[in-house]
């Protein structure tokens, strides 16, 4: 495929027809170095990207560093108990400051000339430096990457431009206010290489039409009623699933678990919603509990998934907790092993030198509505395809 021949707008005709009319996206979109690339500078560079939640680092000095889209970072807490989001490089030559993971430190030295930074990034120590001509500490400290929480999430954002979090999310913390998601705990976090390209990943997790198929034996036995949904404003950058069913959708058929979650409204009572941040970030808010997606895109055909259960902090103080949350941890183990198992099946499957575009079922609308929304950032134009009508 020719780099002018990828980027060209008309090469994706048949994709930004209407839905029932529309072939799936090429599959180059999945499986070229180039088409990722291009996603990292348009998409991931530009937008809030979910990184987890702000209980991961509770004390000061906690810190987590790991790589994001290729950008190493690190998030830690400092000692006024601000959660801060540092570029993870020296400001001397460069060099790693943290290795990926977690700890506490009263600051960041780095391992080759032994510079020192304190907890809000300031160059504390610049060892024989004094006889550099003009050189200030103040000039010098780690670069700041902006971070802003919601509901005890926390995003970050590589473009100084960007609007505020607030208006990325438009719509959807009032959607999803009666949880009260800050009030949660995050109980467990578990982490998945998937050798999947990210969008994959993600259509999967926003369609139903591959449950009766992937999740036989698991969520198709739940007797969940479709309903279908309007997407968000357009100011919102997110789309949504919603579920009609009695009790949660965090335990397989039959299982018993916690208490409904007491403030819910009455429409979070009835039912479970299925949210997508764009561009990967995808919750579940049931009835007793929420799950959360976290996806880590690394490289065209290779992702990293974060599973994180969060649950109310009544809920964590129950005697029984840990011997019930084992039912809704079997749940999670055994589905995200289908999901990514078939994710991986996919990939395998559309890196075939004659893998074709297909059609689309009417059970697949945010496949659609999700890959015009990326086609528009990575091509540089704004279509009405990405601003459909969403489906559960």
């Amino acid at each position: 495929m020719a780099m002018s021949e990828m980027f060209d707008p008309r090469s994706y005709d048949a994709f930004r027809a209407p839905m029932m009319d529309a072939e799936t996206m090429p599959t180059w979109c999945y499986t070229s170095p180039e088409f990722y690339r291009r996603e990292v500078e348009t998409i991931f560079m530009k937008v809030w990207n979910f990184v987890g939640r702000t209980d991961q680092v509770p004390n000061p000095g906690d810190y987590q560093a790991f790589a994001f889209a290729g950008v190493p970072l690190v998030i830690l807490r400092d000692r006024e108990g601000r959660v801060r989001a540092f570029a993870n490089t020296c400001r001397h030559r460069g060099a790693l400051l943290l290795e990926d993971g977690t700890g506490n430190c009263r600051g960041i030295k780095c391992p080759y000339h032994g510079w020192v930074y304190g907890l809000d990034g300031a160059l504390q120590g610049a060892p024989d430096m004094e006889q550099t001509v003009g050189f200030d500490r103040a000039d010098y400290g780690l670069t700041p990457i902006r971070l802003e929480t919601w509901g005890g999430f926390m995003f970050v954002n590589f473009d100084a431009h960007a609007g505020p979090l607030s208006d990325y999310l438009g719509s959807l913390p009032a959607m999803l206010a009666s949880h009260e998601l800050e009030t949660m705990v995050t109980t467990r976090r578990k982490e998945f290489i998937v050798e999947s390209n990210w969008k994959l990943f993600v259509e999967n997790a926003m369609e139903a039409y591959h449950i009766p198929t992937v999740h036989g034996g698991t969520l198709a036995k739940h007797k969940a009623k479709k309903k279908r949904e309007s997407l968000p404003p357009a100011d919102s950058e997110f789309v949504y699933l919603y579920t009609t069913q009695k009790g949660t959708r965090a335990l397989l058929a039959g299982e018993k678990g916690f208490p409904e979650i007491e403030t819910l409204d009455k429409k979070a009572r009835a039912g479970s919603y299925y949210p997508l941040i764009y561009p990967s970030t995808m919750f579940c808010c049931t009835t007793d509990c929420m799950w959360y997606l976290e996806v880590h895109p690394l490289g065209p055909t290779r992702m990293k998934l974060i599973h994180g259960a969060v649950f109310p902090k009544l809920t964590v103080e129950r005697d029984d907790f840990e011997e019930v949350v084992q039912k809704y941890y079997h749940r999670w183990d055994v589905t995200a092993g289908e999901d990514n198992d078939v994710s991986e099946i996919q990939q395998k499957g559309v890196a075939s030198p004659l893998a074709r575009p297909g059609r689309l079922s009417y059970m697949e609308p945010l496949v659609h509505t999700i890959g015009n929304w990326v086609l528009d950032r990575v091509l540089g134009e704004e279509t009405p395809a990405g601003r459909g009508m969403a489906g559960d």
